[in-house]
């Protein structure tokens, strides 16, 4: 296994009672070469955790105001990125280890896939069977697949992943999906009051059909991509 730099990019909007967790669990993994964090317009604490955090653990930080969405953020990040692999990590997660990270991060330090998607393998949806799996935050991928779109996902906000996924496709990259045990995601509705976690819930959902309807081109050559495919097994 041939190692490379590797840099952690970790977004957060109001993440005070995790984000502190996530970015000591990164830390401590040896792989890890840089984690820059991006603050984008929490109106918390997040911002005073992260500055502590600098104090001790080495961390590029990157303040964002006002709220500029998810997509803006992993663009801000990926600008100030330096490893020739990127892993993206949520800052709402809970239990992250250095053996999460690794299981993103090897796949991708073998050569066995360009993207590798962890999905967190306590959620409110059995993991195996998740329909949303795809839309997950954690993923590793390799630079010089994801810097040509960096202006393309920077304003697809919560579509962010959905872009994403899309282009690989439409590439003929190839992306592994597994499960990430004993990780937890906590949902809108754990974090929030339930009318509001819902009301962000179906503001998510339009981000992410509005990135489906502006790259139609991409869902075509997706979808023809993935038939060419079925024709030749």
């Amino acid at each position: 296994m041939v190692m490379k730099a590797i840099s952690a990019i970790i977004c957060a909007y109001n993440e005070e009672s995790t984000i502190a967790s996530v970015v000591e669990s990164t830390n401590s993994c040896p792989y890890i070469n840089q984690i820059v964090v991006v603050n984008d317009g929490s109106t918390d604490n997040t911002g005073q955790v992260i500055c502590h955090l600098s104090e001790s653990i080495d961390l590029t930080y990157i303040n964002l105001l006002p709220n500029r969405g998810k997509g803006f953020s992993m663009a801000s990040g990926l600008e100030l990125a330096t490893g020739e692999i990127i892993v993206f990590l949520d800052a709402d997660i809970e239990n992250l280890t250095k053996d999460h990270i690794n299981k993103l991060v090897n796949p991708i330090l073998d050569d066995t896939a360009d993207m590798v998607m962890g999905q967190p393998g306590q959620t409110f949806i059995n993991a195996r069977y998740n329909p949303f799996k795809a839309f997950t935050g954690q993923r590793a991928v390799k630079r010089e697949h994801i810097l040509p779109i960096v202006e393309d996902i920077r304003f697809t906000k919560f579509g962010v992943e959905t872009y994403i996924n899309l282009y690989y496709q439409s590439k003929g990259l190839n992306s592994k999906s597994l499960i990430l045990k004993g990780l937890i995601h906590r949902t809108k509705f754990k974090k929030m009051k339930k009318g509001r976690a819902l009301l962000e819930f179906l503001m998510e959902a339009k981000e992410i059909v509005v990135t489906l309807f502006e790259n139609t081109d991409l869902v075509k050559k997706s979808v023809q991509r993935q038939l060419n495919t079925k024709r030749i097994l």
